[in-house]
């Protein structure tokens, strides 16, 4: 049955026209008729509050601290509260939200505030972690005091709810060697020996300290480091047979700036892998990568039975969709901060790791959603053949589950996945699934699609997307030995996360995707889409 809809008191003079005629206002809210089988461009934006990666309702979430709080039974994250103006000195308190799942979150508010003054320690805050000690009771935050030198302070509580902040305690890189300007992130662990150990960010390396009652601390030594870049957020903890060191390296290259991890049968041996980097990588086809440029400061928590990994999606900005697609801080570093995302730490029978989607999540969406082609080339009975075949889907909510198969017909096959695409001349954002060689593959974001402007002689004239945004890099991992690709995407407004066979994992941030169609594409040769399907909250 044809549908109509009013575009404007001229378009009831012409109700000939194409449902795609219709302006984006009509798109809004309070549009009387159902707009869901057009598929022009709309020029969406996010809702206020984030329903699946959270972000909070004024500012945004900075490294997360994850914790497993086991008298309460579930996870609390601790992060630093951005705002859009912070104060100049006194800046990034802690604020919290409590999860059982890692998909649906409670705001806790403010845990722990700044210091009052410039002069204080702790004017500024900075990264830290949180543990309970049965032994006495206590919860403790050890942080990061940030003036213009860096000093690792401490705060107890007995309820998670008051904190005491320790004015008398504090470590002091210099004290033990370490540069005055760079001592952070603190992360504490129970090692081998049963005892407390804390290891601090440090330039070019990381202090270790030990203790037996989480109040005294002695200094053990240094974990040696060759290389010449800072590595943050360092999380250690025993999975298994193995001992990992999850990082975010701090250099500020496209190629680099990303979570990492170590791994190493020993907590003694785990201490030596940065001996020589290149020689200790884990075996695992991307140099211990987690996850994409558009996922960092991740740390981890268990429950005993599974354990999360959560880190921040960054933000974007610029005066359109257009520009905020690309400005992924292309040489340099992107914004700080954005929305959590949490993945789930899959451990593989080599001790390698990858992530998958929080089991939660496909529970959380749980309502089907259509998922009707509305326009296609190449596509012929769930196959895509030849350069530029794709299959449009229709429009999308401001939270997706989108669920499908991708088989390949050879070992070559190139494909890929698009978002705020239309039949309108545009800009749309791909994830490109491309056969880096015969047995490797690298996830791409890519800008595809043109635009119509006039030139400097008043033509009309295409201009085209950029193609690989290379501020954004991408994701490696082996080629399914069948070609049979399982890829499950998450999306709540603009961040969405892609997982492929469980062991894939590319967080990206794109802007526009509620409420425009998606598609699948191939590029030369073929390939078969089954099984696709929607769901939404």
């Amino acid at each position: 049955m044809k549908k109509t809809m009013i575009c404007s008191s001229f378009a009831l003079m012409l109700s000939a026209l194409s449902l795609t005629a219709c302006s984006d206002d009509d798109f809004g809210p309070d549009a009387p008729k159902d707009w869901a089988g057009t598929t022009t461009f709309f020029n969406s934006t996010d809702e206020a509050g984030f329903q699946t990666y959270y972000n909070p309702a004024i500012g945004r979430c900075g490294d997360p601290m994850p914790f497993y709080d086991q008298k309460a039974g579930d996870f609390k994250v601790l992060y630093l509260q951005e705002y859009e103006n912070n104060a100049t000195y006194t800046f990034h308190p802690f604020w919290a939200v409590a999860t059982k799942d890692g998909a649906s979150y409670e705001s806790l508010g403010e845990l722990l505030p700044t210091g009052t003054s410039q002069y204080e320690a702790d004017a500024a805050l900075g990264t830290g972690c949180a543990v309970y000690n049965e032994k006495d009771g206590l919860y403790y935050i050890y942080y990061t005091g940030h003036t213009s030198t860096e000093v690792v302070m401490r705060a107890t509580s007995p309820d998670f709810k008051t904190w005491t902040k320790d004015r008398i305690w504090m470590l002091k890189g210099e004290d033990y060697g370490y540069a005055a300007s760079d001592f952070r992130d603190p992360q504490i662990f129970v090692a081998d020996d049963g005892l407390w150990h804390m290891v601090i960010a440090s330039k070019l390396k990381f202090a270790e300290f030990k203790s037996a009652d989480l109040k005294t601390w002695e200094h053990v030594g240094q974990f040696p480091m060759i290389w010449d870049r800072m590595c943050e957020c360092p999380d250690i903890f025993k999975m298994g047979d193995y001992w990992y060191l999850v990082y975010s390296e701090g250099y500020r290259a496209s190629w680099s700036r990303k979570v990492k991890y170590m791994m190493a049968p020993t907590f003694e041996a785990l201490k030596a892998c940065f001996n020589d980097p290149g020689a200790n990588w884990p075996k695992d086809g991307h140099e211990g990568v987690l996850d994409s440029r558009a996922f960092y400061a991740g740390k981890t928590a268990s429950n005993g039975t599974d354990r999360y990994i959560w880190g921040w999606c960054p933000y974007r900005t610029g005066a359109t969709i257009h520009d905020k697609n690309i400005n992924v801080g292309a040489g340099g570093e992107p914004n700080w901060s954005g929305a959590l995302v949490c993945h789930k730490i899959i451990q593989h029978a080599d001790g390698t790791l990858t992530l998958g989607a929080v089991p939660a999540m496909a529970a959380k969406y749980s309502k089907t959603a259509d998922a009707s082609v509305v326009a296609s080339n190449g596509y012929n009975g769930g196959t895509l053949s030849g350069d530029d075949a794709y299959v449009l889907y229709s429009r999308l909510g401001t939270c997706n589950h989108i669920s499908f198969t991708v088989k390949t017909s050879n070992n070559r096959d190139k494909f890929g996945i698009s978002f705020v695409r239309s039949t309108d001349p545009e800009f749309y954002y791909t994830l490109v699934v491309n056969p880096e060689n015969e047995n490797s593959r690298k996830i791409n974001y890519e800008q595809e699609g043109y635009r119509l402007q006039k030139d400097n002689e008043g033509k009309e004239v295409k201009v085209y997307g950029k193609g690989f945004i290379e501020g954004i890099d991408g994701y490696w991992f082996a080629r399914p030995a069948d070609n049979t690709y399982h890829i499950d995407i998450y999306t709540d407004n603009s961040v969405v996360v892609t997982y492929i066979n469980d062991v894939c994992a590319y967080t990206q941030r794109i802007y526009g995707i509620q409420k425009n169609c998606w598609s699948i594409n191939n590029y030369g040769g073929s390939i078969t889409v089954s099984d696709v399907k929607v769901s939404q909250q």
